[in-house]
């Protein structure tokens, strides 16, 4: 009895498509809406003033206590502000570290980068502190060695997923890094301990725009993926299987199953 030629390609078989094991994928729908949300999020710093539903929030900060954490330390809390005063506060000092950000640049660029809207501390209905706290069951923590900064990226991805969250919610987030995190601590009473990670604007919009607000703007431009990528060392030269790969992550075919269009 002949045996039958397997159909599955081998992992040196450059010219065979992978077929996708989709057993344990999540439903189309489901994976395109997650593709939707990673894509059409933006740093948003225009906002309505309609008031957010305290269900919404609080499945995005459901859904931001959910994210990955080293040793499941789970080392973020989140402050929700609604204290105007407060806020007037955090922009005074906002105004203040901008100049400063200023005068990092000369000429043409420091006058485009004072043309910016950078933040909505006032206009947004509510903002978001989101802190981290190392240690929080002590000093030993599974994971953490010598990279001390570990729940500080844990807490990075509790940032990533509350943003998604928000966007899919219908929700713009702007992160205003032009902050002191010694003028957080004593604006909000923050422990010795804690560490202000992200002060996030959070509110409705009149609209998403197209492309990130920096870009449209010609301030940067989106690097392309492929140059981003690198096989086994950083100067690796990969083989043909590699090239492949890097050609992919620019190509528009790889989207076809889920969008109808390019997400770019």
């Amino acid at each position: 009895m002949t045996e039958k030629p397997s159909t599955e390609p081998r992992d040196g078989d450059l010219g065979a498509a992978a077929i996708p094991d989709l057993r344990r994928a999540f439903p189309a729908p489901l994976r395109r809406g997650l593709y939707e949300a990673i894509f059409r999020r933006r740093d948003i710093r225009s906002f309505l003033p309609d008031p957010v539903p305290d269900e919404t929030l609080a499945r995005v900060l459901v859904a931001a206590h959910h994210a990955a954490s080293v040793g499941f330390t789970q080392p973020w809390d989140f402050v929700v502000i609604r204290d105007l005063e407060r806020r007037r506060e955090v922009h005074r000092v906002f105004a203040e570290e901008r100049r400063r950000n200023a005068d990092q640049f000369i000429g043409a660029r420091r006058e485009k980068f004072l043309s910016f809207k950078l933040e909505g501390i006032l206009d947004a209905p509510l903002n978001l502190l989101v802190t981290c706290e190392p240690e929080r069951f002590g000093p030993a923590v599974l994971g953490k060695t010598s990279i001390r900064d570990v729940e500080i990226y844990s807490t990075c991805l509790a940032v990533g997923n509350l943003w998604l969250a928000a966007r899919a919610e219908g929700l713009g987030v702007g992160w205003v890094s032009i902050l002191r995190n010694d003028a957080l601590a004593a604006i909000f009473g923050l422990p010795d301990k804690v560490i202000p990670i992200a002060y996030l604007c959070v509110g409705y919009v009149a609209e998403f725009p197209d492309r990130p607000l920096l870009e449209s703007a010609e301030w940067a431009a989106r690097l392309p993926a492929k140059s981003l990528i690198h096989f086994d060392t950083w100067n690796g030269v990969g083989d043909a299987r590699d090239h492949r790969l890097a050609e992919l992550v620019q190509s528009a075919e790889i989207w076809k199953s889920i969008f109808s269009a390019d997400p770019d």
